[in-house]
């Protein structure tokens, strides 16, 4: 027998949701830096990076390189997902 009872979660629980164990790698401009990375230094305008970020949207690096942010991911035993 299907339970047709949809799981609900708080928007708290919702936030945590894969908290230490997923993360996301998101394409950002150097503009947007310092909204997600206020301590990082001022960027040359128009650069293309790349910031992974846990589930909940927590930053953990900023890199040139999509591929430096996976690895770094995967380093850490973050699974990471895609975001469309």
């Amino acid at each position: 027998m299907e339970n047709d009872k949809a799981l609900a979660l708080t928007p708290q629980e919702f936030a945590h949701l894969g908290d230490g164990a997923v993360a996301y790698v998101k394409t950002i401009n150097s503009e947007d830096v310092t909204r997600l990375f206020p301590q990082a230094p001022q960027l040359r305008p128009g650069v293309k990076l790349f910031a992974l970020l846990g589930a909940d949207g927590s930053p953990i690096m900023l890199t040139d390189s999509k591929d430096a942010a996976i690895a770094n991911a995967w380093e850490h035993q973050l699974e990471t997902v895609s975001l469309h």
